[in-house]
């Protein structure tokens, strides 16, 4: 068996619900959570949705919301004007070119305000259960502490990714090196004591701190 699937393999079993920590619950409300979530963790975020979600759950009725008052919604996201503007816009925007409706296509959903590769592949892996691997810091981060790319580029190590990962997997593989980076391989800290990857990592002994530190 290669190192790739080992690795797959445990990552799996450590976490074997794979899904978006977003609360959505529709095509549309994943993306404007997706959208919010930049520079923003997924607790604020769903903090911030349950209420606007509760006002306002579709394009039809969001892209009625003005935009001061969008901006009260989301003050506390971070970059909240620019994720305002970018929100509108797209309402106004799925609205007059795609029927209000999320498109199921990369280059279609990157065209929207707001949305770049990540999360254009964040919807199309959730929303629409279309093979996808979106790299944010932690993917980044994981992937390349563990071997499974040798890049700084986020699209580079998307690429690297799936060359090695079963495309079937790759939606799910998102999720495991997310939740890893989380609870285990954090950014200043991992907890390489307790990694149920140190054996296959080429990193952990670089990395490892005392757990009396933690």
């Amino acid at each position: 068996m290669s190192k790739t699937r080992k690795i797959l393999r445990i990552l799996a079993k450590t976490y074997p619900e794979p899904e978006t920590a977003l609360t959505h619950e529709s095509p549309f409300q994943l993306l404007v959570a997706t959208i919010l979530s930049a520079q923003c963790t997924d607790q604020r975020v769903n903090i911030i949705t349950e209420k606007l979600f509760a006002d306002y759950p579709t394009v039809w009725k969001m892209v009625t919301l003005p935009l001061p008052e969008l901006e009260k919604y989301i003050r506390s996201a971070g970059l909240w004007q620019t994720k305002a503007s970018n929100i509108k816009k797209t309402c106004q925007r799925l609205i007059e070119e795609h029927n209000g409706e999320v498109p199921a296509d990369q280059r279609a959903l990157m065209a929207l305000p707001g949305v770049g590769r990540k999360t254009a592949n964040v919807i199309l892996a959730n929303a629409f259960q279309i093979p996808a691997i979106a790299v944010d810091t932690h993917v980044l981060r994981v992937a390349n502490r563990l071997g499974l790319a040798n890049s700084k580029s986020p699209d580079h190590t998307e690429e690297q990714l799936m060359k090695i990962i079963p495309k079937k997997d790759w939606a799910d593989a998102h999720h495991w090196l997310i939740f890893h980076g989380r609870k285990i391989c954090k950014a200043r800290k991992p907890l390489c004591h307790a990694c149920p990857l140190r054996d296959l990592c080429p990193s952990s002994t670089a990395l490892e701190t005392d757990p009396q530190e933690e």
